[in-house]
């Protein structure tokens, strides 16, 4: 069963977090609200998929400060959306520069709010497939022998058996045995793949 999408309202002013969860609630949404960032910076879980509203004025932690603080953390690709009453070019270019999915002003149209959200819902699906399949790489990558591992990394440099063995000072046969084991582990049947997989963990050179 996939886990709802839950929208975290981030905002000092009672009155716009009743609104904003009435209102996502209405539309299936989990809806989680805090009136301060350091208390959703705590109860914060980036395994949970969903998307993060900030505000941009709060005490404490303001809302490009919260952005920083969700960026930093170990493995936390959190969506973000900026909702502010007091919003302003530079303000909203730093947000964006930053990886904000959008920057709206309020009094927000409804639209406007769904279709942010609409795209932080894909970003934040396509980040925890990139995670996913990274986390698979490493895994696989681990179950290598010390020798697999050089193999590999001299495969993916454009090395050949022959050349391979005289760097390693052994023979071609043994190379043979070391690379048809190390890619049968890591599930790939041609060079082509073996290098896409170790560019993604920045292997390849």
């Amino acid at each position: 069963m996939t886990e709802k999408f839950t929208v975290y309202l981030v905002d000092d002013d009672p009155g716009v977090l009743k609104a904003f969860s009435r209102l996502l609630s209405a539309r299936d949404y989990n809806v989680k609200p805090y009136a301060s960032p350091q208390l959703f910076l705590e109860e914060h879980d980036v395994g949970v998929p969903g998307c993060a509203i900030l505000d941009i004025s709060m005490p404490g932690l303001d809302g490009l400060e919260l952005q920083r603080a969700l960026t930093t953390s170990v493995g936390s690709h959190r969506p973000v959306v900026f909702v502010t009453g007091k919003g302003d070019i530079p303000t909203s270019v730093r947000a964006m520069k930053a990886g904000a999915i959008d920057f709206l002003t309020k009094p927000v149209k409804d639209e406007d709010l769904f279709d942010a959200i609409c795209r932080a819902e894909d970003r934040d699906a396509q980040s925890r497939r990139a995670h996913s399949e990274l986390a698979s790489i490493q895994a696989k990558i681990g179950t290598l022998t010390p020798r697999e591992r050089e193999v590999l990394l001299h495969v993916v440099a454009g090395r050949l058996n022959k050349q391979i063995a005289g760097d390693l000072g052994t023979v071609e046969k043994t190379i043979k045995v070391h690379r048809s084991r190390m890619m049968e582990k890591l599930g790939v049947r041609n060079v082509a793949d073996l290098v896409r997989m170790a560019e993604k963990l920045n292997l390849a050179k």
